[in-house]
């Protein structure tokens, strides 16, 4: 860790019931200094740990429990297997454009998505102004991966932009489409990564004991975050 990044001030939420394993509690630290609030900072942070919910940057910080584990992707070793490569050939109908805005009609598409898949999540009801907050920063550049069929919009990944990397902060799809849509938004961007010529895609947390994170370990070769130490 950087000099200037190794006495973080951070401040500690009340325990409150886990969003991913429900019988544990969990809490967060919160950075407290404003200066850390940049592209550089932020991917140093990103390194050790550390995730954004809108301008708030946090990490997990539970009493009795480690199984958030933080997760990043090779990009110039990455090759997808071939579960991966077929979905990709199933999806040539697929156009995808990265926009610094999202469309003006993503928010039916986001509230389908919540409804069907994450309908005992915090994040229902689905909310506009508070998705807008959630996802937006004021001090990072992000993009906005949209996916289309026939010219109809399926899915958009959020995408931070770093120096040395990319984030991807969060995906939203069709709930309907037999298309395995979050897993061909992250083959993009690890695509669109490769281009811009960045190290690493970060993907996360990882919690092995949660069924739907599951797909993250499958873009290979990966490293998560174990005891301070990325383990490959």
């Amino acid at each position: 860790m950087s000099p200037e990044l190794q006495q973080i001030r951070v401040g500690l939420t009340d325990n409150h019931p886990c969003s991913y394993l429900p019988e544990r509690m969990e809490r967060v630290a919160v950075t407290l200094d404003p200066a850390l609030k940049n592209s550089k900072h932020y991917e140093q942070l990103l390194e050790n740990g550390f995730r954004r919910s809108g301008d708030i940057i946090y990490r997990p910080y539970c009493d009795h429990c480690s199984a958030c584990q933080a997760l990043r992707v090779s990009v110039p070793d990455f090759s997808p297997s071939k579960s991966q490569k077929r979905w990709l050939n199933k999806a040539q109908t697929i156009q995808w454009q990265l926009k610094p805005t999202m469309d003006e009609n993503w928010f039916p598409l986001y509230a389908r998505y919540i409804e069907a898949r994450h309908k005992e999540g915090s994040m229902y009801p689905p909310r506009k102004d508070e998705f807008d907050k959630f996802a937006r920063s004021n001090w990072l550049e992000t993009q906005y991966l949209h996916l289309y069929v026939c010219n109809r919009l399926v899915a958009i990944a959020i995408t931070d932009i770093l120096p040395h990397s990319a984030s991807a902060f969060y995906t939203f799809f069709d709930p309907d489409s037999p298309l395995s849509l979050g897993t061909l938004a992250v083959l993009i961007q690890l695509e669109l990564c490769k281009r811009m010529e960045k190290q690493w895609l970060y993907l996360g947390y990882q919690i092995d004991e949660c069924p739907a994170m599951n797909y993250k370990v499958r873009f290979q070769p990966n490293q998560k975050l174990v005891k301070q130490r990325w383990q490959g």
